[in-house]
């Protein structure tokens, strides 16, 4: 059975204190040069949706006005930390992706790394992403999706059957196709890690 919000944020909360500990390794080889992909690409207002600890914080150009939200209060408080470490001006606030508390077309950019595949409707945080974005505003992403090399596709499927009702967290979703019915413009989409790894650039219609 599949958990609801409420505990998934408590879940998330639990995990705050010592998860960029746990993941350093994961993060060094799979993940940092994605964050430095999408981050590098954000101009503008920008929106960071689920910051986490703000593994991204770094990675963002200096001129960005950055604005960063999460569920999970104490991963909203680690994100602070951070950012005083690495001097990154911020405003970082407690709010669902999937409810997002701003008016429509308020960002030039808004990015999501690695998170999506926590969300329980991913759907409705990709609408309001597109929700948020001024016309012809740049939504970039990066996620673990379902593998093009099958036998990995079918590890995460075993894994999904332990991971989603634990912690809600998904391997074989793929936001990209998501985002096409959803009207964006898709400008650049690349696979790494034996397709487990995506990243997208797209843009909200003008």
């Amino acid at each position: 059975m599949n958990r609801s919000p409420e505990d998934l944020v408590g879940y998330w909360d639990r995990q705050a204190a010592t998860y960029d500990s746990r993941s350093a390794g994961v993060e060094r080889r799979f993940l940092a040069d994605s964050r430095r992909w999408v981050c590098g690409r954000a101009r503008g207002a920008t929106l960071e949706i689920a910051v986490g600890t703000g593994a991204n914080l770094p990675y963002y150009p200096g001129e960005v006005g950055l604005t960063g939200i999460d569920w999970s209060p104490a991963m909203v408080r680690a994100a602070r930390r951070q950012a005083d470490r690495v001097h990154r001006a911020v405003t970082l606030d407690q709010a669902d992706a999937t409810a997002l508390p701003f008016p429509a077309a308020t960002f030039d950019t808004v990015v999501s790394t690695f998170a999506l595949c926590c969300v329980p409707d991913e759907r409705a945080a990709l609408a309001e992403a597109l929700r948020v974005l001024r016309p012809g505003g740049r939504l970039l992403l990066a996620d673990h999706v379902a593998a093009s090399f099958w036998p990995l596709r079918a590890l995460q499927h075993a894994v999904e059957l332990v991971s989603v009702p634990l912690q809600g967290e998904h391997y074989t979703r793929r936001p990209l196709t998501i985002l096409r019915g959803l009207g964006a413009v898709v400008e650049q989409a690349e696979r790494l890690t034996m397709g487990a790894i995506e990243r997208v650039q797209a843009r909200k219609p003008r």
